[in-house]
C-alpha cells in the first residue's frame, strides 16, 4: 500500500518502528537510561567526567555543531531566495506585518499566564534553596545590546570573543544570527533592485540553497543518534535532584509551558480553522528536537523544513518567517519563563511588585527578546527583565541550578511558536497549501526528500 508525500510523490508505507517521530522517541528513552547510568557512574579518580558521560556530552555536542555549521548558510541563501520569490506575492510587507504582530499576540498572551501562575503559584515563598547560592551572572542583557545586535560588524555575521583564563587566553567564534538576518535582507533587496544584472547571483543563490537543503536532511537523518548524546548528557551532568529545592518553581515554568503548548496554541490554531492535531504531527519533529537540543537556533533547519513541507506553508514565505523567528519569537524563554522569575525573586528578596511593573514584565517580554537575539540562553533576557525591574541581578544565582532542565521545556515551546505563527499568518492570508497540512500520510519527515529551489 502506498501514500503520498507533501508534494505529491508515491511512497510505500513502512513499519511505525522506521518512523522518524520513533526513532526519536526511542533515543530519548535510550538517552535518559544512559545519562542515569554515567551519573551513578560517577566521576573519574581525577574528577573528570567518566568515560560514558564524556562521550554521551561529545556525540551530542557533535550533532548540535552540524546543525549550527548550516544555520549560516542556510538563512543567507533562504532570505534570500524567499526576497527574490516573495516580489511573486501581492501581500508581501501585510505578510510581514501580520507575522510580527502574531509574534506580539502570542507573547503577550504567555506572558500573561507566565505572571498568574506566579502570582498563584508564589514560588519564592515556597523555595528551600539558600540565599548563598545568590550570585550575579557572568554575562547580561541590555537595551543597548539590542542596538548594537542589529548593527552587522562584518558581512558575515561572525563575532570573535577571547576568554583570559589561569594566565591563558582563548578566543571562538560565534556567529549572531540576527545579523546574518539583517544581512540577507539587504541583499535580498538589493538584488532586487539591480534588476537583471543580479539574475545570475540569484540563479546561484537558488543552486547553492538546493544543495545546503540536501546536506541538511543527510543532518536530520543523525537526529535520533544526536538525541541520545544530548538529552544522556543532561541527565548525567545535571541529574534530577535539583529540582527538590525549586520545585515549586520548575513546576510553576512547567505548568506555563505546559498551557501554552497544549492549551493556548491548539485554541489558535482552532480559532483560524486548524486541525490541531495535525499540526503537533507536522511539527513534533522538530519540538522534539528543540526539547533535547535546547537550541532553536540548532533546530531551525528542522523547523524550517517541517513548516514548508509538514504544515505547508510557502517556501517563499516560510524561508523568511522562520528564521526571523529564531531569532525574536521565543515565548518559552523570553515570556513565561523571564515573568514567573521575576515574581520569583521579588517574593525571595521580599520587594513588593506594583501594577506598572507587572506592566513593564510585559513590555519586556513582547519587545525585549529582540535585544537578545545573538546571544546566548534565557538567562540573557532575564537580567533584562530584573534590570529594568530593579530588582537584584544576584537572584539570577538562586535559579542557575536547574536552568538546564527548564531550558528543554522552554526551548521546545519556542520552537513550536516559531512554526505555529507562519502556519497561522498563512492561513489568513488564504496561502497555505490545506492539501499538504490535511494530509495525515505525510507525517514521517525522512520521507520528504529536499527538492531544488524554484525560481
Amino acid at each position: 500500500m502506498s501514500s503520498q508525500t507533501a508534494y505529491g510523490r508515491p511512497r510505500e508505507a513502512k513499519p511505525f518502528y522506521r518512523s522518524f517521530g520513533f526513532q526519536v522517541l526511542v533515543a530519548m528513552a535510550l538517552g535518559l537510561v544512559l545519562g542515569f547510568i554515567a551519573r551513578e557512574m560517577g566521576a573519574g579518580p581525577d574528577g573528570t567526567p567518566n568515560w560514558l558521560a564524556q562521550t554521551l556530552q561529545t556525540v551530542g555536542s557533535i550533532f548540535v555543531q552540524l546543525l549550527r555549521a548550516l544555520v549560516p548558510p542556510l538563512i543567507f541563501t533562504a532570505i534570500v531566495a524567499s526576497i527574490s520569490n516573495l516580489r511573486e506575492l501581492s501581500n508581501a510587507a501585510s505578510l510581514v506585518w501580520q507575522t510580527l504582530l502574531w509574534f506580539a499576540i502570542t507573547a503577550l498572551i504567555a506572558v500573561a499566564i507566565g505572571i498568574t501562575l506566579g502570582l498563584l503559584i508564589q514560588p519564592g515563598t515556597r523555595a528551600l534553596i539558600d540565599e548563598a547560592a545568590a550570585r550575579a551572572p557572568a554575562s547580561t542583557g541590555s537595551w543597548l545590546d539590542f542596538l548594537k545586535g542589529l548593527i552587522p560588524v562584518n558581512m558575515i555575521g561572525l563575532e570573535a570573543k577571547t576568554q583570559l583564563k589561569d594566565a591563558s587566553a582563548s578566543t571562538s567564534l560565534n556567529f549572531n544570527v540576527l545579523q546574518i538576518v539583517i544581512i540577507s535582507i539587504v541583499v535580498g533587496i538589493a538584488a532586487l533592485r539591480v534588476g537583471p544584472a543580479a539574475q545570475t547571483f540569484l540563479d546561484f543563490n537558488r543552486s547553492f540553497l538546493a544543495i545546503v537543503r540536501k546536506i541538511l536532511w543527510w543532518v536530520i537523518r543523525l537526529t535520533p543518534i544526536g538525541t541520545v548524546g544530548l538529552l544522556g548528557n543532561a541527565v548525567a551532568q545535571y541529574g534530577w535532584h535539583t529540582l527538590g529545592q525549586l520545585g515549586w518553581f520548575s513546576a510553576a515554568v512547567y505548568i506555563g509551558l505546559a498551557i501554552v503548548l497544549f492549551v493556548v496554541y491548539p485554541v489558535l490554531l482552532v480559532a483560524n480553522g486548524l486541525n490541531p492535531i495535525r499540526y503537533f504531527a507536522g511539527a513534533w519533529p522538530a519540538i522534539q528536537l528543540g526539547f533535547v537540543s535546547r537550541s532553536s537556533i540548532g533546530t531551525l533547519p528542522v523547523t524550517e523544513a517541517v513548516t514548508e513541507r509538514e504544515l505547508g506553508v510557502p517556501r517563499e514565505y516560510a524561508a523568511f518567517a522562520v528564521p526571523l523567528g529564531a531569532t525574536t519569537k521565543m515565548d518559552g524563554c523570553a515570556a513565561i519563563y523571564p515573568a514567573i522569575a521575576a515574581i520569583f525573586i521579588a517574593e525571595f528578596y521580599n520587594v513588593p511588585l506594583a501594577l506598572q511593573d507587572y506592566f513593564l514584565i510585559a513590555f519586556v517580554s513582547v519587545i525585549g527578546s529582540a535585544a537578545t537575539a545573538g546571544l546566548t540562553g534565557a538567562v540573557v533576557m532575564l537580567t533584562l527583565t530584573l534590570s529594568t525591574l530593579g530588582l537584584p541581578l544576584q537572584g539570577v544565582g538562586l535559579l542557575l541550578a536547574v536552568d538546564p532542565i527548564l531550558d528543554m521545556g522552554r526551548t521546545a515551546v519556542n520552537v513550536a511558536g516559531q512554526a505555529l505563527v507562519p502556519t497561522i499568518v498563512s492561513k489568513r492570508a488564504g496561502i497555505l497549501d490545506q492539501s499538504v497540512y490535511d494530509n495525515t500520510g505525510s507525517g514521517d519527515i525522512l520521507d520528504i526528500e529536499p527538492t531544488p529551489a524554484h525560481a
